[in-house]
């Protein structure tokens, strides 16, 4: 059976329909839901787990800072509640996330550019980098939705 199925994964919150984007809203998505009432995934929001309240500012990397569109930064909160999610994954011996795309803490292989116009580029959110610089596989909403 697939690892999906059979481990504790860790998961984005607002993917488990709980309404923690900067927005304020959810992004939610029946298979993570399915999978967290099941007990096989725990819901984290590492922006709350830093200390940002929600809703909150939009924020985007840009020169390896997190920063809002005034140029606030919140490179600090990001890294705490990143830290604090992988405090979580570890502890619940997660060896997958699986994590909202494009977002500055749990974008993979993709984020926003930093110029706060929809544009796309190659990179990582800082709890998605930090979960594989730790061993813990990271995987979007799209491609566990296609498993």
């Amino acid at each position: 059976m697939s690892i999906w199925v059979n481990e504790i994964i860790v998961v984005s919150a607002c993917l488990a329909g709980i309404r923690c984007k900067w927005n304020g809203k959810a992004s939610p998505c029946a298979k993570v839901i399915s999978l967290v009432k099941q007990g096989k995934a725990i819901p984290v929001c590492p922006e709350q787990l830093g200390g940002l309240q929600t809703p909150r500012p939009a924020a985007e990397i840009r020169k390896g800072r997190v920063v809002d569109a005034k140029g606030n930064d919140y490179t600090a909160a990001f890294a705490k509640g990143a830290k604090e999610g992988l405090k979580i994954a570890k502890m619940a011996k997660c060896r997958v996330a699986v994590l909202r795309p494009k977002s500055p803490s749990c974008g993979c292989g993709l984020v926003y550019d930093g110029t706060f116009s929809g544009k796309l580029k190659k990179g990582d959110g800082v709890f998605a980098a930090m979960l594989k610089r730790n061993g813990i596989r990271a995987v979007c909403e799209s491609e566990f939705r296609n498993r």
